[in-house]
């Protein structure tokens, strides 16, 4: 049993299942204070317990956090438009995803600075589902080899006074920036941006193996969509899967959709990199939508049956959810649900610094939670205690692949 004294005004949740750390605890009680912490996981007890709400069949999970996020359901982070973040955030609440960085594209200085402001104005003023932990900056510090949909003409030399910029813009909510490792400056640059808290990722990018290496020993701290936008595995020159792969401190960011990545490719990562591949959706405004065209940043791109691309034809971010992301991963490499899940919710966390508040459910971390079905459908959603949604009916999320 883990346990602590109770606050004056606190709330229990009774379930089936509930993920406790890694492990599960069958018929369990998750007790909340009233800040939005959890006090109390134990075994329930009918004689013990007499104050909770019974939430059924359900199994009790972390929260799942999306760390490169650009929109869904018509809305994109490059709106700049409160209104769109905050529906973002309840499309994704409902899909058990509790916290999310709100992630930019290559664009026009001015864009990319107004996109960047609104996700501090939206932060302070709160959103009505899944939290918004931060920004990321994707972009424009790239290379034009493996641009993917990132316009080169918006691509630009890395410049700390600019970084410092960024920074200021964001309101210092700023937790993550992209680059390309091989860029003048690079190196430099990582070790500004280390010291001022915010996470560095390498992406679009043609470096060398070396050239990965040298950046995350300087303090980078992982690779952007894995396999995507970057110079591949070849075994005379590993290149930035090779190093991303094998560093310890590599964070590994996966688009599980089947799209941009063979399910062949990700075991290997995930043989590779273990616990270090963090999941992420890279969704954008199609997301949730119907068959169409829409818009990625400076693109207009087209959606088919789930799957974006540019006029040429290149893979324009996806559509994927986090719950089938979880879902194809736990086929794809035969893994417990529980180990899947960790993937979209313990390991982004950890990959942000937050692990200690985020991730996974323990006493003295935040009640950002979710109760699912045995198919992986949502039934309700928390976030610091407070619930953001509830399903009114079995979830189109069911997740039948």
């Amino acid at each position: 049993m883990v346990s602590n004294q109770l606050s004056p005004t606190h709330q229990s949740y009774r379930a089936k299942h509930v993920l406790h750390g890694d492990t599960w605890l069958n018929n369990a009680l998750v007790t909340i204070c009233d800040d939005g912490t959890i006090t109390a996981i134990e075994p329930f007890n009918h004689q013990q317990h007499s104050d909770f709400i019974d939430l059924g069949e359900v199994s009790l999970m972390p929260g799942m956090i999306d760390t490169h996020v650009h929109g869904a359901q018509g809305c994109d982070v490059m709106d700049a438009c409160h209104a769109s973040l905050n529906t973002m955030s309840q499309y994704f609440a409902s899909l058990g995803v509790t916290g999310f960085v709100a992630t930019t594209v290559t664009a026009p200085v001015t864009k990319i600075r107004s996109a960047l402001k609104q996700v501090a104005k939206s932060m302070k003023q709160g959103v009505d589902g899944a939290e918004i932990l931060g920004a990321y900056l994707e972009g424009p510090y790239f290379t034009e080899k493996n641009k993917g949909a990132h316009p080169t003409a918006w691509f630009r030399d890395l410049s700390v006074e600019e970084l410092d910029n960024w920074i200021s813009y964001a309101d210092n909510h700023l937790i993550t920036v992209a680059l390309a490792p091989e860029k003048a400056g690079a190196i430099e640059a990582i070790r500004y941006l280390r010291q001022q808290g915010i996470k560095v990722m390498l992406g679009h990018t043609d470096a060398s193996y070396d050239q990965v290496q040298q950046a995350l020993n300087a303090g980078a701290n992982g690779i952007v969509h894995c396999y995507n936008g970057m110079r591949g595995l070849h075994h005379r020159e590993p290149g930035v899967v090779g190093a991303g792969l094998l560093h310890f401190n590599s964070y590994v960011e996966m688009i599980a959709d089947g799209h941009h990545v063979h399910p062949a490719a990700i075991d290997v990562a995930h043989r590779c990199c273990g616990n270090r591949l963090t999941l992420i959706t890279d969704a954008m405004s199609a997301t949730g939508m119907p068959n169409g065209e829409y818009v990625l940043g400076e693109y207009t791109v087209h959606m088919k049956d789930g799957v974006v691309t540019t006029d040429a034809g290149g893979l324009a971010g996806s559509t994927l959810t986090m719950p089938h992301a979880v879902r194809n991963i736990q086929q794809w490499l035969d893994l417990p649900l529980e180990q899947a899940w960790l993937m979209a919710s313990l390991t982004p966390a950890k990959s942000l610094g937050l692990q200690d508040q985020l991730g996974s459910l323990e006493v003295g971390k935040r009640a950002s939670m979710v109760a699912i079905t045995s198919d992986l459908s949502i039934v309700k959603t928390w976030v610091d205690g407070r619930l953001v949604f509830k399903a009114q009916q079995p979830s189109q999320e069911a997740l039948c692949i």
